[in-house]
């Protein structure tokens, strides 16, 4: 039997499984979220399903989205990424991830980890949104709003919020799966 899912995944494979494991699961893995993160900052001005065939080269070129090797980052190895087409060789976006990994380690100096941070904006809880069709989605919200005021305030970049609020999205701070979807009940206890 074929499962009822959301619209935006169902032409390829490789979003299908996105939407099937990840998307919108509530994350409380300060890697996985600084992943999301970096990834949300790549895909401004691109398809989603783009960065997903990269991924793993992604993971590959930048330390398995370690934040500390990242910030450690010299230009030489930032040259290194220019030249690796299995990437985006954004250098905006690359210089972005360097600043953004040691803005990451100071957030969790601060609040012992990125999570606590991050979830505040929700109050702690994934917001549950109640979608009919995908063409309610909201590019933002009032979370996703100060999310990006905070984190801009903090220095990050690529933290406009559009960028924030698919962050929210893909970490499972909002819940945007259709109504019809059958990872919407799943995820909405």
């Amino acid at each position: 039997m074929q499962q009822n899912r959301c619209d935006w995944c169902v032409n390829s494979e490789i979003e299908m499984q996105y939407h099937d494991t990840e998307w919108g699961v509530p994350l409380h893995d300060d890697r996985k979220l600084f992943e999301f993160m970096v990834l949300d900052a790549f895909q401004a001005g691109l398809s989603w399903k783009t960065i997903l065939l990269k991924r793993e080269n992604f993971r590959r070129a930048f330390d398995d989205f370690d934040p500390v090797k990242i910030s450690a980052y010299t230009s030489e190895k930032i040259e290194a990424l220019m030249q690796d087409a299995g990437i985006i060789r954004n250098r905006s976006k690359i210089q972005t991830t360097v600043t953004n990994a040691r803005l990451f380690l100071e957030l969790q100096a601060k609040y012992g980890t990125f999570d606590k941070f991050i979830w505040q904006f929700t109050g702690g809880k994934t917001i549950q949104n109640a979608v009919e069709n995908m063409s309610d989605v909201k590019a933002t919200s009032p979370e996703s709003d100060a999310m990006s005021k905070e984190l801009k305030k903090l220095g990050f970049k690529f933290v406009g919020s559009t960028i924030c609020y698919a962050f929210m999205q893909a970490a499972g701070m909002v819940n945007d799966h259709k109504k019809t979807c059958y990872r919407y009940n799943e995820l909405n206890p």
